[in-house]
């Protein structure tokens, strides 16, 4: 099915991925993967790398003449500021034994996976570490999200995201969303749609910064149009909440993933928790209808048709202008943490990560369903579905009547 991996470092020459299992057919351009990675750089509160970098992505192999081979995609991102970094960063062994590169980190942050990486993995400079633990690997992620995301296009699945808290601003979400989601909730620079609380966030946003300091916040992640039967509940890795809840678990900083109503379902009765069922849903749905969307589109691991609902918190970012304390693993001394150039917070690209992700586990999912080597075998394979699932609803209801025999 679709798989991916990435490699490469913060301030090393670039990033790669590798995708596998992307079906041949699928139209496919550069600007389908660019789009993306501006979305992913935009955003209150970013840092001078963003205005530094200007992410485009490179097709190795996997892409010719504006189609997908089926072959693995090999994606390339080059790293403009490879160039301020090329002493520190070069493979090559130093001249001198006794050198010591510039940029050490010997003064891990607190937060961050510099301690416990120099710990595991015996190092002596907390940089081997953090380039790789770094959030800019999120960039390759992103490129491998946009590719699902146009094999999803052609079976209608709209994926979007906005902020919903940032700092300790709460907005208020409209509902109904707007469609396209990510239309109306690009156009804020916190990607907040509720323009009142966009205004609060920019407020605490140059707050924090003023104090050194950084701030977290959450997201909501939605897919609309996602057919009905999509994961299982036969095993636990095959449940699809539980793959998408990795999935967004695995971003850095975040720290917690809800899906559909999330922690608030266990402060309900079960009369207030589920969503009811009736007639004349949509296709994608199987042609039922619910009657509300508390359970964020998933039950017993499977896709509902209903539009899939996913949160996840971000912690604040571990850098901070004002350092805490921490030791130096070189001296054993007490100090205060290193600062790298770093954001005040990174919450409104963190949505555009998470769409990349939930993409990823979609297409997959679809894959796993459907198959195909060719994205016509897919389509044909999601066709003869809903017919099959039309033609069970149209027997039973010419037989038994809207809501079938007692």
């Amino acid at each position: 099915m679709i798989r991916f991996t990435t490699a490469g470092e913060s301030h090393g020459k670039g990033l790669v991925a590798i995708l596998e299992g992307i079906p041949a057919g699928l139209p496919l351009v550069v600007d389908d993967v660019n789009h993306d990675l501006r979305r992913r750089m935009q955003g209150y509160g970013r840092g001078a790398r963003m205005k530094i970098e200007a992410d485009a992505v490179e097709f190795i192999s996997g892409v010719r003449a504006g189609e997908t081979l089926g072959s693995p995609i090999a994606l390339h991102i080059a790293n403009k500021d490879w160039d301020n970094w090329v002493d520190v960063m070069a493979s090559e062994p130093d001249t001198d034994p006794d050198a010591r590169r510039r940029r050490r980190l010997v003064r891990p942050r607190p937060g961050h996976a510099d301690l416990v990486g120099v710990l595991k993995y015996d190092r002596a400079d907390a940089r081997d570490i953090l380039e790789r633990a770094s959030a800019r690997e999120t960039a390759a992620r992103v490129a491998c999200g946009a590719v699902c995301r146009k094999l999803l296009s052609h079976f209608d699945v709209e994926i979007g995201s906005h902020v919903v808290a940032l700092g300790s601003v709460r907005a208020n979400v409209p509902d109904p969303l707007p469609t396209p989601l990510n239309d109306a909730a690009d156009r804020s620079p916190t990607r907040c749609l509720d323009q009142q609380a966009t205004e609060a966030m920019i407020r605490e946003i140059d707050a924090a910064k003023k104090d050194g300091d950084t701030l977290g916040g959450i997201v909501e992640v939605i897919a609309r149009g996602v057919v009905v039967g999509l994961g299982s509940h036969v095993s636990w890795d095959r449940k699809l909440d539980g793959r998408l809840a990795a999935a967004l678990m695995s971003i850095p900083a975040a720290k917690g993933v809800e899906i559909g109503l999330g922690f608030e379902v266990a402060r309900r009765r079960g009369s207030e928790a589920h969503d009811e069922i009736g007639w004349d849903g949509p296709a994608s749905s199987g042609g039922v209808l619910r009657s509300s969307n508390r359970a964020g589109g998933v039950e017993g691991g499977i896709t509902t048709g209903q539009p899939l609902v996913m949160r996840v918190a971000k912690k604040p970012i571990s850098t901070l202008m004002r350092p805490l304390d921490t030791i130096n693993i070189e001296t054993g001394e007490t100090a205060k943490a290193q600062s790298e150039r770093s954001d005040v917070t990174a919450v409104p690209a963190i949505g555009v990560i998470a769409e990349a992700m939930v993409a990823i586990v979609l297409a997959d999912a679809m894959l796993e369903k459907f198959g195909g080597d060719t994205l016509d075998d897919l389509r044909q394979a999601y066709d003869a579905y809903l017919r099959r699932l039309k033609r069970r609803w149209d027997e039973l209801r010419g037989v038994g009547g809207a809501g079938g025999a007692e």
